[in-house]
């Protein structure tokens, strides 16, 4: 007995149980059915839309949009009005939509210096375009609603950065001095000022029903709205302007939108709305047939003017523009010019400098044969000491012209290599040299002034030079021709190694 009573219990438990799951299955379906016939048909529309990049045209227009005030277009923003004091500025669509329900998602972008800012950007849907005036930038007494972010605090309750929805009829006057809290259909409290990434706001007018959703910028993901405002049984005009406008007074702010897009919305079970481009098929095929005839006769002027002009058949277009190869060519052959230029004029250069070593060392000659004669008091020189001192002179005179031959061959094979590589720049290397020389002839002044007579010798120059011993003299000047000689065989070896690889 007891038995068939725990049965009859377990009985009544499982049947209940079945019937709370198949009500809360039939609960489920029912209200994803729901849903799913309740989601609106979205469809783009361009004609009231913006986003970078390449927003501005040639002529500094956004396509289908108007700006006006201080607004300034770029290639992907339009900075409604910059940071300046007492700036207003705006866009708007050229034309009016008729679109029963719509919704667009702005993202924009607020920034200041100061912790406070002023006064606030606000997003219209209008019957008309509010161009100019005192509400953020736009025309007071519309009728439409706008979407006010106000960031300055004129009430002093310290309620602000706040978002608000303010609808007029086209009597009522914005009331300032209370931040429209008098006039407002649905507020918020957000901050949306100097955030980290673009805040975006999601406005949706969908059966009379205004909602406003915000992501605030915290985070670089797009779809992290929340809920603002709704306003409910909300009348908006059949056919209004899309728009945003911006305003600065005693403080500002950078108030800057990255874009505007506009969604069509379509209820479940209407039809769909064309696109606006689609037109009947017989007008499709009246402009195919246009299209096509006009291809054909553009074929037939080509091939006619191909007959006419036969010779631009051997010139084609690809051979007015310089391919690598022959810009390679004509570097190596402008830098081979620049290298043959500057060799000539370090050629002219040495030429004076080995005229003016030998009227050194002319002079040098006749004033100790002249010292020699006429001063028997003054420490005479001995034969031996002018003949080393002459065959020095002879040594230098044999390596400048053995420098002088070598920068000629040099010279000489530049010019002939026309289409050889490029060789290095030599100028730093010959003004070394020509430093060296002026060393040489400050150093043959120095031995003139020492063997003058004591009265006739000149005042020491500041700095001045070293006095050397003939010994010390020819030393320095083999030295110097042996390094010479030395740097001009290896620049001909690295010269001749470097025209190896072309």
């Amino acid at each position: 007995m007891a038995m068939s009573i725990q049965r009859q219990h377990l009985r009544a438990l499982t049947g209940l149980c079945s019937l709370l799951i198949l009500s809360w299955l039939s609960r489920a379906g029912a209200e994803g059915e729901q849903a799913g016939q309740t989601a609106p048909h979205r469809r783009f529309e361009y004609k009231y839309s913006f986003k970078g990049p390449y927003l501005v045209q040639a002529d500094g227009t956004v396509p289908f949009w108007v700006h006006t005030g201080n607004a300034i277009p770029s290639a992907d923003q339009i900075r409604i009005t910059p940071s300046l004091k007492s700036q207003k500025g705006s866009v708007w669509t050229k034309s009016a939509p008729s679109f029963e329900n719509w919704e667009v998602e702005v993202t924009f972008r607020v920034t200041g210096r100061g912790r406070i800012g002023a006064d606030g950007l606000a997003i219209w849907f209008t019957s008309g375009q509010g161009l100019e005036g005192n509400v953020y930038g736009a025309a007071d007494s519309w009728n439409g609603v706008g979407i006010f972010f106000d960031s300055f605090d004129n009430d002093g309750k310290k309620n602000n950065p706040a978002i608000l929805v303010v609808g007029n009829n086209g009597k009522l006057v914005y009331d300032h001095q209370n931040d429209g809290t008098t006039q407002a259909l649905a507020s918020c409290q957000r901050d949306f000022r100097n955030k980290p990434y673009p805040v975006r706001a999601r406005i949706t007018y969908y059966k009379k029903t205004l909602t406003v959703m915000i992501n605030n910028g915290f985070t670089p993901d797009k779809e992290d709205y929340e809920f603002c405002a709704k306003v409910e049984n909300m009348i908006l005009p059949k056919e209004g302007f899309f728009g945003i406008s911006a305003a600065t007074g005693g403080l500002a702010d950078d108030h800057d939108v990255l874009s505007f897009l506009t969604f069509q919305l379509t209820e479940p079970g209407k039809e769909t709305p064309t696109q606006d481009g689609d037109i009947p098929k017989e007008e499709k095929d009246k402009y195919q047939e246009e299209f096509d005839n006009f291809q054909q006769e553009l074929e037939k002027r080509k091939d006619e003017y191909n007959k006419d002009h036969p010779e631009l058949k051997e010139h084609p277009v690809d051979d007015m523009f310089e391919s690598v190869n022959d810009r390679e060519l004509r570097q190596i052959f402008e830098g081979q010019n620049r290298i043959h230029l500057e060799i000539k004029q370090l050629n002219r250069q040495l030429d004076m400098i080995l005229d003016e070593q030998r009227r050194y060392v002319n002079a040098v000659t006749e004033e100790i044969a002249k010292r020699a004669v006429s001063e028997g008091n003054v420490q005479q020189a001995s034969p031996q000491e002018l003949e080393a001192l002459l065959s020095g002179q002879r040594e230098v005179f044999k390596h400048v012209s053995e420098m002088r031959n070598s920068m000629s061959e040099a010279l000489r094979q530049v010019s002939g290599n026309a289409g050889g590589a490029a060789v290095y720049e030599n100028t730093q290397h010959f003004n070394d040299i020509k430093e060296h020389l002026h060393l040489v002839k400050r150093d043959i002044e120095t031995i003139v002034q020492r063997n003058l007579p004591h009265e006739k010798q000149k005042c020491p120059e500041i700095p001045a030079p070293s006095c050397l011993s003939t010994a010390h003299f020819f030393i320095f000047v083999a030295v110097q021709s042996i390094l010479f000689i030395g740097y001009i065989m290896y620049k001909t070896q690295q010269e001749a190694a470097a025209k190896k690889f072309f």
